[in-house]
């Protein structure tokens, strides 16, 4: 490793083992420079992680470089997403997921557009969570990227930026996309809009044929806060899987959708509590006396959550109802 200036004597003092033959001593070397937090150690560590030859220790750097923010740091941790060894790709994309600032997205962004898959998907899922407004144009091309783990991520960044015109691309892919997880985060997204436009591709959501898709289809029902997809909602507490039940009957209480008592009465006496607990709270928000004496009947559930949510509705419909 060359040897970079420094005033630091600590620094000074590592320098030896930051360049020893053996790969150990350089990696822990790397950790005690990184816990002097000093930026003069930065040129060092980004030395390690672009041009050590053992793997261990570029991963190493990876991940002790995820705290700084710096434009050469940045730079470096992106170059990384194209290392030989999968655990230095792997680090270097978690520590750009951690990066808040708006300047390091700028660094980020041309890496979307990189020829390796893994580079674009990691880069975009690093500037999802910084909500740079320069990343909607890159996230709308690559939602027709041919990479699956692309489309997730630049469905990721459309909804975290709240991309209102995205809308019928977004519901394209809920409907369309052949990768179960695209559709389920696409799904998700269109929760960003209370408007009938995102009505239909919710209830087609709502009947695909994976029941991950089906859940978030269920839970962004509730979120959109449209009375119109109560039936919809209705049927989905008979899928055959009981987390979709679970997240139907939650939105059904959110919306107060009167239709669903019945349903909902009746999944008070499914075997699985966790059903019955969303049951009994979803009852409670409809605001119907005549969910009272089915809830009473269920104050002595064997399940102490189940009771716990019976008491929680019941007072709910008695400050509702008189």
């Amino acid at each position: 490793m060359t040897e970079l200036p420094s005033d630091n004597p600590e620094i000074i003092a590592l320098q030896p083992r930051l360049s020893d033959s053996d790969a150990g001593v350089r990696r822990i070397a790397l950790i005690a420079l990184a816990d002097l937090e000093d930026p003069d150690g930065l040129p060092w560590l980004t030395q390690a992680l672009g041009s050590d030859s053992d793997a261990q220790v570029r991963a190493e750097a990876a991940r002790l470089l995820e705290a700084w923010e710096e434009p050469d740091v940045v730079a470096a941790l992106c170059a990384a997403l194209a290392d030989a060894d999968e655990a230095v790709r792997g680090a270097a994309a978690q520590s750009l997921s951690e990066l808040k600032s708006l300047d390091a997205g700028r660094v980020i962004l041309p890496w979307a557009n990189h020829a390796d898959a893994f580079v674009r998907s990691s880069a975009l899922r690093a500037l999802r969570e910084l909500r740079l407004p320069d990343s909607v144009p890159v996230a709308r091309q690559a939602l027709q990227d041919s990479d699956a783990f692309v489309r997730r991520e630049a469905v990721g960044i459309l909804g975290w930026l709240k991309q209102l015109d995205a809308l019928p691309e977004l519901a394209r892919l809920a409907s369309d996309d052949p990768d179960t997880e695209v559709r389920r985060a696409a799904t998700g997204a269109l929760g960003l809009a209370s408007d009938l436009v995102v009505l239909p591709a919710l209830q087609a959501a709502l009947r695909d044929s994976e029941w991950q898709v089906r859940e978030e289809a269920a839970t962004t029902l509730g979120k959109v806060g449209l009375s119109e997809a109560g039936p919809a909602l209705i049927d989905a507490l008979q899928d055959s899987y009981w987390q979709v039940r679970l997240r139907a009957a939650r939105s059904l209480g959110k919306l107060r959708f009167v239709d669903a008592l019945d349903g909902l009465v009746t999944l008070l006496g499914h075997s699985i509590s966790n059903l019955r607990k969303e049951a009994a709270l979803a009852l409670g928000e409809l605001a119907n006396s005549a969910a009272i004496a089915p809830l009473q009947a269920a104050e002595h559930d064997s399940d102490p959550e189940v009771r716990k949510a019976v008491r929680i509705a019941l007072s709910q419909l008695q400050k509702a109802v008189g």
